[in-house]
């Protein structure tokens, strides 16, 4: 059976994918249109070291770090992925409960089609009748319908995997997280998309990570978001997740509240050492789960032309990242040169220095009472989401 990484290799070549590397892509063209030290048990005991390898030539930076690393659109815009998407640079797209959530309020015809079936889909499953108070089942399927009806769309629009969350509410039941997930699924596979073309997306807690463990062995591949920490990278390897999302820009906000520091440089970046640690132990102990950082930060200052994408560059040749438009039109408009590759397997597995070990709920539990880090973002992240949820369901309740 292939690895994550050997399935997904296959999937860009039989979906397009192979495209970026058969032509020199004239991006400018296709996108000029308008639009302290962490407190965890954890602490690593060295520096990772950042190998400088020139990248084919290339006529920008986006071009030049597609070469390295798969490259993910962070939206729900459906013209502004599309737009990306005809560049042949990008393979995935990731969905979170603020693009949903502005999907659902966007107003334009072809989101408010989505919200329009979505609501019709759940009456017709919940037996929900007009005018009645609508039932917390009922809003739950047409929130996923809605997902689903977005995710449908950029299927469409990017040649590999696009990410569905499941709600975040259930981020500390397992048994909730499986059986949305796995209802997600269906839907999408009653439209005629295949498991295949989805991650399903799940905050990392013990209780999302225990998710994953069961979805996967079902054929359902997970990416676990909200990781700010090596614990959690670890424990979602173990438990055999496809893929993670670390942020090391928020981990950066962390730090930098932490120390009083207003910058770093990017080599040096706290979010960009946590992902590298993350890689590098995936790569040493052969676990075949995807590093996808994502949620990025100016390592040296908002004030410094080009920092916009300091973490981005000093992150390239990792498995994958899913950028934002605002970061990907960045990239476009600078030169191919500055792009150098600072993560390798091979180098990096080389040079971990983290020993493996088996995680129980037990010494996770144990381990995570010290991650203060992990802890005040995983909190602020599952908060600021559940906000944005609760903002949907408003608007759901209006359309019934």
């Amino acid at each position: 059976q292939p690895s994550p990484l050997e399935t997904k290799s296959t999937l860009i070549q039989n979906t397009g994918g192979t495209m970026k590397f058969s032509h020199l892509v004239t991006t400018f063209a296709i996108l000029s249109t308008p639009h302290p030290a962490p407190t965890t048990a954890f602490t690593p005991t060295a520096t990772l070291p950042s190998p400088r390898l020139p990248t084919r030539l290339r006529t920008s930076a986006l071009e030049s770090l597609a070469d390295l690393t798969t490259l993910s659109i962070d939206s729900g815009d459906i013209d502004t992925v599309a737009r990306y998407a005809s560049t042949g640079l990008l393979t995935d797209a990731t969905t979170n409960p603020l693009f949903v959530s502005q999907a659902g309020a966007n107003g334009d015809a072809r989101y408010e089609a989505m919200v329009q079936e979505a609501v019709s889909y759940a009456k017709a499953k919940t037996c929900a009748q007009d005018g009645c108070a609508v039932p917390e089942d009922t809003l739950e399927v047409a929130m996923d319908r809605l997902a689903v009806n977005l995710g449908k769309e950029l299927v469409s629009l990017v040649p590999g995997r696009v990410s569905t969350e499941v709600d975040i509410r259930l981020s500390y039941d397992t048994e909730g997280s499986v059986r949305r997930a796995r209802s997600i699924i269906a839907m999408y596979e009653e439209m005629g998309v295949g498991r295949e073309r989805i991650l399903i997306k799940l905050a990392g807690t013990w209780e999302g990570i225990q998710a994953a463990r069961i979805l996967e062995k079902e054929g359902i591949q997970c990416n676990i978001t909200l990781v700010f920490s090596f614990l959690q990278a670890a424990a979602a390897a173990q438990a055999g997740a496809y893929l993670i999302s670390p942020f090391p820009g928020r981990i950066l906000d962390w730090h930098k509240k932490q120390s009083g520091k207003e910058s770093y440089t990017p080599d040096a970046d706290p979010g960009v050492l946590a992902v590298k640690r993350m890689y590098a132990y995936f790569r040493k102990f052969g676990y075949d789960t995807i590093c996808m950082p994502a949620s990025w930060r100016p390592s040296r200052g908002a004030g410094v032309a080009g920092s916009d994408v300091d973490e981005i560059l000093a992150l390239a040749g990792v498995d994958e990242m899913t950028i934002p438009p605002p970061l990907l039109d960045s990239l476009s408009a600078m030169p191919s040169d500055v792009v150098e590759q600072k993560c390798e397997a091979s180098a990096d597995a080389a040079a971990c220095t983290d020993p493996n070990f088996t995680l129980t709920k037990e010494s996770f539990a144990s381990y995570w009472e010290t991650d203060t880090c992990g802890q005040d973002k995983l909190k602020e992240g599952i908060d600021a989401f559940t906000a944005e949820t609760e903002k949907l369901l408003n608007i759901l309740i209006e359309k019934f």
